[in-house]
């Protein structure tokens, strides 16, 4: 069938710069979840990683920000999956998106909008969109044949396929990637000319080398580009096959591909096609590896097509196993994010998540390891500090204590501290090491390292901890003026690095360092991290918190956890 000429774009225009920007807004992003069934703690974590993000902006007063997630609701899957609960694609989607949405709360993802691709506001950017590819001749119509993966909603060619044998014995192909069945399918379908795209893609990747991060994702990209078959792609679907979707415009015959359909609600969020400009491109996608040809293949394309530049940038994440093994429904071992709420908290499942979860590599789940981090980092390094250097017995009159310049005096280089002062040089380590922590974690945010970020403050926290264990301060003499103050000092020391841990784990724990931060009596417009300051007495500056009467006990800051015991563990045992 004859082709109508592609009007290739101009290259994209680069996207703002990542770096933060004073007023400059941002759109983070997760993938809208597909509706065929409910969440699991995949899910949550690619909610969180971009949560956590946002956060962190919103906290440093970088600009308006917003945090866009939701539920993609058409396609065969859903369709299928409406079929075989016995109720309508409408009715299933309403339960599973409201499962998504209570599973996000729960969690304390701080999201500003929730698309659903069943809403009309969506429906209408869809359409749009597709009137756009059509008018740029990126489309046409031809016949099209291959394996069909309908779990994944997508072809895919030979190279990502496998021999296997299906329940009764007999021989199948399956994906690669996820072991699902293929099924060759033959239709007369509306064509993307994605052929045409391999240069312009290259371009961008290359003008723009932090378009896709980590690193390894970015690389994986360009060698798809450089060494694979780009072969064009179908987007759409016949009617008959698939009612459960958006129609081509001019064409009731075909129902537009699920992908498609999907990938713009990052712009119909940002009121695609009439006010998107004034956020588009400057957009961050969070997604798992799973997705990334879609994202940053496909869809920089689709954009290129229809006279759009490419988001600002793709952040790549690995997957959860859950004790080695892949998480699947076949083995019975997906793990509900609710119900690890409930068992560890809100802030500890997302402090496991984000300190444990690495984004180049697949990372591990069990109980046990969740259980001895959280105990360790939060309940007894954090919490334990807090609760010993505010307690009555050493704290009596429940104030941010003053700071003696004498017993603590400022030195040019700590590993020659030998002065008139109380201080080591293990002390003045410790200072160096919390100055320098905001920074880092800076650095981290902005670098898609997170983890990286928590361990840095974790390292901080035991460092802090030995301080307080080196001098112990319970031991001096409150009746000798010297040794007061030196008393007071240590306190004011410790209760300054648990104000700027709390500070910066806001993002990560905002329950608990909301806790916290009220325990040491900071207010709400002390927060903030564009002027953190640590310790500026020690400077010679003075410090709003001195002598300021501490907020009321809150208890204990976190509570230990306990393994969650298993049906029949005693019987068991027994």
């Amino acid at each position: 069938m004859l082709r109508p000429p592609l009007r290739l774009p101009c290259p994209p225009r680069r996207a703002t710069s990542t770096g933060p920007g004073p007023g400059r807004r941002l759109l983070l992003s997760t993938p809208i979840f597909y509706a065929n069934g409910p969440p699991h703690i995949g899910h949550l974590y690619s909610a969180l990683l971009a949560d956590a993000l946002h956060r962190y902006r919103c906290l440093c007063g970088d600009g308006p920000s917003r945090l866009s997630t939701g539920t993609d609701e058409h396609g065969l899957k859903i369709q299928q999956a409406a079929a075989a609960a016995g109720t309508s694609p409408p009715e299933l989607c309403e339960r599973v998106s409201g499962l998504f949405r209570q599973a996000l709360t729960q969690a304390a993802v701080s999201f500003t909008d929730f698309i659903r691709t069943s809403e009309p506001r969506h429906q209408r950017a869809v359409r749009h969109f597709w009137g756009a590819l059509r008018d740029s001749g990126a489309l046409y119509k031809g016949c099209y044949e291959g394996w069909y993966c309908t779990p994944e909603e997508t072809f895919l060619p030979e190279s990502q396929l496998a021999e296997r044998r299906d329940a009764q014995g007999r021989p199948c192909k399956v994906s690669l990637e996820s072991g699902h069945q293929v099924h060759w399918t033959k239709e007369e379908n509306y064509m993307f000319r994605l052929s045409a795209f391999r240069g312009p893609l290259r371009d961008w990747l290359r003008d723009n080398p932090q378009a896709i991060a980590p690193a390894p994702f970015y690389q994986r990209v360009l060698r798809w580009l450089e060494e694979e078959d780009l072969p064009d792609l179908s987007v759409s679907r016949e009617r008959s096959r698939l009612q459960w979707g958006i129609p081509v415009p001019t064409d009731p015959t075909q129902t537009i591909y699920v992908w498609v359909d999907a990938l713009v609600n990052y712009l119909s969020v940002v009121g695609y096609p009439e006010t998107h400009g004034q956020w588009w491109p400057a957009a961050r996608h969070v997604v798992g590896k799973d997705i990334l040809k879609f994202h940053a293949v496909y869809w920089p394309a689709l954009l290129m097509a229809a006279g759009l530049a490419p988001p600002e940038q793709i952040l790549v994440h690995s997957h959860w196993t859950i004790r080695g093994q892949k998480m699947s429904k076949s083995l019975g071992n997906v793990v509900d994010p609710a119900a690890c709420v409930d068992c560890y908290t809100v802030d500890g499942f997302r402090y496991f998540l984000l300190r444990q979860g690495v984004p180049e590599r697949d990372c591990d789940y069990y109980e046990e390891k969740v259980v001895k981090l959280v105990n360790a980092e939060l309940a007894d390094a954090l919490g334990g500090l807090l609760n010993r250097s505010t307690a009555p017995s050493i704290n009596p009159s429940n104030t941010y204590p003053l700071f003696s310049q004498s017993c603590f005096p400022k030195v040019l280089d700590y590993r020659e501290a030998n002065g008139p002062g109380r201080a080591c040089a293990e002390d003045y380590e410790l200072v160096a090491s919390v100055a320098s922590l905001p920074q880092q974690v800076a650095a981290c945010f902005q670098g898609f390292q997170i983890y990286k970020a928590l361990e840095l403050l974790a390292l901080c926290v035991r460092q802090s901890n030995a301080f307080f264990q080196r001098h112990k301060p319970w031991k001096l003499d409150r009746k000798d003026p010297a040794e007061q103050r030196w008393l007071h000092t240590i306190l004011h020391v410790t209760l300054e690095c648990l104000r700027l841990y709390g500070t910066l784990l806001q993002p990560v724990t905002p329950r608990a360092a909301h806790r916290l931060l009220s325990r040491l009596a900071v207010g709400p417009g002390e927060r903030g991290l564009s002027a953190l300051t640590f310790l500026p007495r020690y400077h010679g500056k003075p410090c709003p918190f001195e002598g300021r009467q501490l907020g009321p006990d809150t208890g204990l800051l976190f509570p230990r956890l306990e393994v969650p015991r298993k049906p029949g563990a005693d019987t068991e045992k027994r």
